[in-house]
């Protein structure tokens, strides 16, 4: 499969079977992570994977995991990421979305779905996790065998504004 027919094939499952996912690759999506790109390859992203019954169901306090047997919460450390000097820009919520942007793509090429969660308390996932000060919980991906019906591969059309809207070329 090329890249823009794993794109196109990504969707947001909000339902899971009830079936582990196995350790390649769950290794493989780690990787896709590890080889993201970050500003000045400073790195300053943590990951958290979590499979356990009692890890989810500590997630499950702070977030819906839509029954998903695999999260990974995605956590910035803000004290080494890089910092634009212009304008101060701080960049670890870019990078952290790079890994997680990265992590999805692969997990879908691999035949598992998966949902970017953003829409959850940070103060509980940060106090069940014990996480230090310095790292923020930013996202938590779910991932597993979606137990939904897959969306249509080609909704962009009808999902996206037109590229005219979304491009612009400069003019001489």
């Amino acid at each position: 499969m090329d890249f823009i027919e794993i794109a196109k094939k990504r969707y947001s499952v909000r339902g899971y079977q009830d079936k582990k996912v196995e350790e390649e690759k769950l290794e493989k999506i780690l990787e896709a992570a590890h080889v993201a790109p970050t500003a000045a390859n400073l790195q300053p992203i943590r990951l958290i994977v979590v499979q356990s019954r009692e890890g989810l169901a500590k997630i499950g306090k702070g977030a819906n995991l839509y029954g998903a047997p695999l999260a990974v919460i995605v956590c910035a450390d803000h004290g080494k990421a890089w910092v634009r000097p212009f304008d101060k820009k701080q960049t670890a919520d870019i990078d952290a979305s790079i890994l997680t942007d990265h992590m999805m793509l692969q997990a879908t090429e691999l035949g598992l779905g998966s949902v970017w969660i953003c829409y959850f308390k940070p103060d509980v996932i940060s106090r069940e996790f014990g996480l230090p000060d310095d790292l923020e919980p930013v996202n938590i991906l779910a991932v597993g065998y979606s137990d939904e019906e897959a969306a249509d591969p080609e909704r962009h059309s009808q999902t996206r504004i037109p590229m005219e809207e979304l491009v612009s070329y400069e003019t001489v």
